[in-house]
């Protein structure tokens, strides 16, 4: 019984933690595949931090905050594999 309660717990924390990222990745105008859970997990600390010392109560803007972006919640892509996007206008600028 006990065992499939953690089960049971996992798999929730996981799914908010998924909803969480498809919410700031949606802040962000970007694909959810450019958060890193990792560091969005690891944030919660900080936002936890935050709001004890009631510097921000929403945590959906504590980690779009141009203020926190040391925090890494956006996966860093170096340049040389960053894709850029092909103009197929007619005529492209």
């Amino acid at each position: 019984m006990v065992s499939s309660c953690f089960l049971w717990a996992t798999w929730i924390f996981y799914a908010v933690l998924i909803d969480v990222a498809d919410t700031v990745a949606n802040e962000f105008e970007m694909e959810a595949e450019k958060i890193s859970i990792e560091m969005l997990f690891r944030s919660f600390y900080h936002f936890n931090h935050a709001y004890n010392q009631e510097l921000s109560n929403d945590l959906i803007a504590y980690l779009t905050s141009p203020k926190n972006r040391d925090l890494g919640v956006v996966k860093y892509q170096p340049k040389s594999q960053q894709r850029h996007t092909l103009d197929l206008s007619p005529h492209p600028t």
